[in-house]
């Protein structure tokens, strides 16, 4: 990085600190992109489904919204209204408006340009716009709310830009490529334009949980790839991770390409979260009070693994306050989101997801806890953007994805840190809940038990345990004609058959979920229950 670029950057956030106490100064962010800035396939009615986000179905009368939405029929503000949904859908500047405003106290407003199926390299290119020519539409309607706030004598800066496209970049032969000095162009243009040199930008990434993120695994990778280039040499840009959000669902199988209710209030909040970081706020560390065990005493540790429904997507700590506290006696260390939350050291076992969300690992520890002789310990790493794939030792075209070698380092340093603690460590397995995502898409489908093979085979050699216990829990497999061809069910235990170090749970009695693929508040409770009488019933 250059000595200029990183005197801007100190100077930038210097600036954003100080003025951190200015409530008089409205902060105006510019949202803009396709249809997952937009809000596709959201509805506002869907809002009261999840607990954390209660509230955001009606306007924030102290938040100014400016807005053109779509493409041919656009729907407009005409001027500065209350943030509020638009046409029955969410969008991420809901969520983040009240997440900054709660943590800032300092007056919001948002400028929104958003359009389905729209491309970087076309619509929204600055010097040559093609097709719904976005880049003059949205340059106007930031120039012209801004306008109106000078008209009204009201101060403002822009605080930042956050960005969010490049699905349909990526199908087209010549834009796919060219995205990277696309998007350069693209923040250039906006700073020039605005005569803003330090304005910042926060790119979203293209979510990998989607159908898209399976079939069109390597577009998907060359738009991530372009935008990295960008946000890793601009020190004005920020990449912000959204593959471990939830996503609609949608189909007969469950898949979807929109990130839904649910997606967008959380995608809001990586972006307020970002942004907050920029101006000095701090996430809450919550560190043990004090070592758990005592010096020279034996240690149990267990792994926990997986995707979405291990990372506890759908489980809000509002439905289970029961298992809301914090426990001192067992030490937990977590990954999640593919390194998106990763603990401070060891934490006390507890609620530590994203969006006040948990997974099994709460009730597993409750159901060891007095059964099991001497510690335990517990190390949780998840990727709820990953399929099985991405955890094999061979990886795919995918390369950042690969998880593999992460995975096993950080199994190799949770035993480390232990024993560097003065305690002797026992493996004592992985627990590991199958991909999701597997059983709904048919070419993964017919792969996943020789996936699976391959990761444990692998991580046994790796961790030199070669009779490593693997826990290998399923939920009820996605029930479609298609999809029914391949008995994934029969292709795991058949596996699990011919290993005996291999444990096949078949989690098939959790309570009904809504949805297909994910399983809420309830059923994960349950799961968690099911792994450790799973292990009890083994020792």
């Amino acid at each position: 990085m250059k000595l200029i670029q990183i005197l801007i950057l100190i100077l930038i956030h210097a600036t954003a600190i100080c003025a951190g106490d200015d409530t008089k100064t409205v902060r105006v962010f510019i949202f803009a992109g396709q249809s997952n800035m937009e809000g596709a396939d959201s509805k506002v009615k869907d809002i009261k489904r999840f607990p954390p986000f209660a509230g955001l179905d009606v306007p924030q009368d102290k938040v100014l919204f400016s807005y053109s939405i779509g493409r041919e029929e656009k729907q407009t503000s005409k001027g500065w209204v209350a943030m509020q949904p638009v046409g029955k859908m969410v969008g991420p500047e809901l969520s983040f408006t009240r997440r900054v405003a709660q943590e800032t106290g300092a007056p919001i407003a948002i400028i929104k340009c958003a359009a389905g199926g729209t491309t970087l390299g076309g619509d929204w290119n600055p010097d040559e716009p093609s097709g719904f020519k976005l880049y003059p539409l949205a340059l106007e309607l930031v120039k012209s709310s801004l306008a109106e706030l000078d008209a009204k004598k009201m101060p403002y800066r822009i605080e930042g830009f956050m960005w969010h496209q490049g699905e349909n970049d990526m199908f087209d032969k010549k834009f796919k490529p060219n995205y990277g000095a696309n998007l350069k162009n693209f923040l250039a243009s906006w700073r020039r334009d605005l005569k803003t040199p330090g304005l910042k930008f926060y790119i979203g990434e293209l979510c990998t949980k989607t159908i898209w993120g399976m079939d069109n695994r390597d577009n998907m990778y060359a738009i991530r790839t372009g935008q990295k280039a960008v946000t890793e040499t601009d020190p004005l840009a920020e990449y912000i991770p959204t593959s471990h959000v939830g996503v609609e669902i949608g189909g007969g199988e469950g898949l979807h390409y929109h990130y839904g209710t649910l997606g967008q209030l959380e995608h809001g909040v990586n972006y307020a979260d970002a942004y907050l970081r920029t101006v000095g706020r701090k996430p809450v560390e919550r560190p043990l009070k004090a070592w758990p065990y005592a010096k020279g005493s034996a240690v149990k540790l267990f792994i926990l693994a997986g995707h979405r429904n291990m990372e506890g997507e759908r489980a809000f700590m509002q439905e289970a306050k029961e298992l809301a506290v914090d426990n001192d006696r067992i030490a937990f260390k977590y990954s999640l989101g593919g390194g998106y939350k990763i603990s401070t050291g060891w934490e006390p076992l507890g609620p530590a997801g994203f969006y006040d969300t948990f997974g099994p690992e709460l009730s597993f520890a409750k159901t060891l806890q007095g059964k099991v002789p001497g510690n335990i310990a517990i190390a949780k790493f998840t990727d709820s953007g990953s399929q099985m794939n991405d955890w094999t030792p061979q990886g795919t075209e995918a390369k950042d994805r690969n998880l593999y070698p992460k995975f096993i380092a950080f199994i190799r340093d949770s035993i480390k840190e232990l024993e560097a603690k003065g305690n002797t460590v026992e493996l004592a397995g992985i627990f590991y809940h199958v991909g999701e995502n597997e059983t709904a898409f048919y070419p993964y489908r017919k792969d996943a038990a020789k996936w699976l093979q391959s990761t444990v085979a692998k991580s046994r050699e790796d961790l030199a345990l070669p009779a490593l216990k693997w826990f290998v829990s399923q939920q009820p497999p996605i029930d479609e004609k298609g999809l029914n061809r391949i008995d994934i069910t029969a292709n795991l235990t058949a596996l699990a058959a011919a290993d005996p170090a291999l444990i096949h749970i078949k989690a098939f009695d959790l309570p009904a979920q809504p949805e297909k693929l994910v399983i809420t508040t309830e059923g994960i409770v349950r799961l968690g229950e099911v792994l450790g009488e799973s292990y009890l019933g083994r020792k």
